[in-house]
């Protein structure tokens, strides 16, 4: 199933969770790492402030207004043009993992807080992972299919989808009527790893949804691996996002980030 068929339904949580995210300026795609990805925005090589924000402003689109890939492709090659931006790889290429990353990762935030409300964990206290329909299936991913978990296990910290570049799966609710359903008369036991192989492709064992949730201390060091030319211009396009006094008050102003904030807002 194209991922435009998969995503066709926009919803509340998943715009609140994209919009929510800081623009990161980065060289290299693991300049954010891990469950940085839940509160930063990045594309790789994508340093300047207005094209990461024209970046952001395409994805989110998608998001919201259930774009598909064709039509984000036709925004990328208009932002391209428009910011002078070289890139490395195809653009076929490029704007795919940019589009597919940014939303599914929104989709998945997204469905967590959904999962995670009370009055839906009273229903359904587990939570069933299944495999999605990537044309090259991890075996890992194809093990775990049809797993049921409690919804607090631990496991959902570093295995809810996505688990890796493409990957598809999801994860649903399920009551004690779906447990009988399946077979089971209790939740199954976390999958370990095999052959000292995780599943997870590296830097994906995290769950976004659940990093949605931290402050923005995650991205407190992001300030002191920018030259200065560059993490000023990202401090300004801050202060113009009307974020700076919520994104200082949790990091605070004797970080990086939050002095230049400071400086700025000072007229220094």
């Amino acid at each position: 199933m194209a991922i435009e068929a998969a995503f066709n339904l926009p919803f509340e949580e998943a715009a609140e969770f994209f919009r929510k995210k800081l623009n990161i300026p980065t060289e290299r795609w693991d300049d954010l790492w891990g469950e940085q990805h839940a509160k930063g925005f990045m594309v790789a090589g994508a340093m300047q402030a207005d094209l990461l924000n024209d970046f952001s402003k395409a994805v989110d689109q998608a998001i919201t207004g259930g774009g598909t890939l064709e039509t984000f492709r036709k925004n990328f090659d208009g932002i391209v043009e428009k910011n002078g931006w070289e890139y490395n790889g195809g653009r076929n290429w490029r704007s795919k993992v940019i589009y597919e990353t940014n939303v599914r990762s929104a989709y998945q935030a997204g469905r967590w807080k959904q999962l995670s409300e009370p009055s839906l964990r009273e229903v359904y206290p587990y939570l069933e992972y299944r495999h999605g329909d990537s044309l090259n299936p991890r075996a890992d991913h194809l093990r775990w299919d049809g797993t049921i978990l409690s919804a607090d296990d631990p496991w959902w910290s570093t295995h809810y989808p996505q688990n890796g570049w493409g990957c598809k799966c999801k994860v649903f609710a399920a009551s004690l009527r779906d447990l009988a359903r399946a077979g089971k008369t209790e939740p199954d036991k976390a999958p370990t790893a095999v052959d000292d192989m995780t599943g997870i492709d590296e830097g994906w064992g995290h769950n976004a949804g659940m990093g949605a949730e931290r402050d923005f201390d995650i991205l407190a060091d992001k300030a002191e691996s920018l030259n200065d030319d560059i993490a000023f211009a990202w401090a300004y396009s801050i202060i113009e996002s009307a974020m700076a006094e919520k994104i200082t008050s949790l990091l605070g102003a004797d970080t990086a980030l939050g002095e230049m904030i400071k400086t700025i807002t000072k007229g220094g």
